[in-house]
């Protein structure tokens, strides 16, 4: 899928992962997607919630290898 953006918070831990996902989301236009590579296992969980909290579109959630990736569209 194509994005927009993307985000490496690989090596982060909570809630770092989110907290810059909110700034990247918050520099972008509406509908436009963030990508974000991510090594905390928790990020599945938090991103989910970040999603229903804050009414980004939660598009995508895989792992590959040891990353997690996401895909958001930007509310």
């Amino acid at each position: 899928m194509e994005f927009d953006k993307e985000l490496d918070a690989r090596g982060l831990n909570c809630p770092l992962p989110i907290l810059r996902t909110k700034k990247a989301l918050s520099e972008m236009t509406s509908g436009q997607v963030l990508r974000v590579v991510a090594t905390d296992p928790g990020s599945v969980r938090d991103f989910e919630a970040f999603s229903r909290q804050t009414g980004n579109t939660l598009l995508e959630s895989s792992n590959a290898d040891k990353d997690f990736i996401f895909l958001l569209r930007r509310k």
